[in-house]
């Protein structure tokens, strides 16, 4: 597991200072435990990375991407942090703003998925018992 900061990089802190309109509307459904009472956090630091929105319980990454993304670059910061053991959900801009409902649940069927993932026994002691 790779630690995530709780300290803010100075880039991260201006990040969150010019979010841009779509990232301050998925915050706005992701923040106090709004979707199915999972904490999120915006522009959280996962080693060299800082990433637009962050679950560590899920273990769970949204990114949101607009025209200044590289695709190269983001394949491999996304096999960084899957290497990692996160799980990362990529979303362009216009997907928040012409399907936000649909980029919303998206993100709870993904939440749904890890908590299933963490509450099922290992198989090895599924007969146990």
């Amino acid at each position: 597991m790779y630690p995530v900061r709780r300290q803010i990089s100075p880039h991260a802190a201006s990040l969150r200072r010019t979010m841009t309109h779509v990232e301050q509307r998925l915050w706005q459904a992701l923040r106090a435990r709004q979707l199915i009472g999972h904490k999120f956090r915006r522009q959280a630091m996962v080693g060299p990375f800082v990433v637009d929105f962050l679950c560590i319980e899920a273990r769970l990454v949204v990114e949101l991407d607009g025209g200044q993304h590289d695709g190269e670059r983001d394949a491999s910061r996304t096999a960084f942090l899957e290497a990692k053991g996160y799980r990362v959900l990529r979303f362009w801009n216009h997907e928040i703003v012409e399907n936000f409902d649909g980029v919303v649940e998206a993100i709870a069927a993904a939440l749904g998925e890890n908590r299933k993932t963490l509450t099922q026994p290992s198989p090895a002691k599924a007969g146990e018992g």
